[in-house]
């Protein structure tokens, strides 16, 4: 059993197994992870970072792709709604 690490994502506590991506954390709690400029919800496409759909604001840092970024303890994450 791997261990846990807990993160923040939208001032709600998450709890994901070290090594676990952002995007993982976040999608079990938000129904998306942006908006598009017209308004449409964004979620994940690609999962490596191409796509550009997953950026999310972690510990203040705007437009992280949370594919990419491993989620570390006490981590913010924001996303828009």
């Amino acid at each position: 059993m791997s261990a846990l690490v807990r993160i923040e994502v939208n001032g709600r506590a998450v709890d994901v197994p070290a090594g676990a991506s952002v995007a993982a954390a976040v999608a079990s709690v938000a129904p998306h992870f942006r908006r598009s400029r017209s308004g449409q919800p964004r979620a994940p496409l690609c999962g490596m970072g191409v796509c550009f759909e997953c950026r999310v604001r972690i510990d203040g840092v705007e437009h992280q792709r949370a594919c990419l970024v491993p989620a570390r303890e006490g981590m913010q994450v924001v996303c828009d709604d």
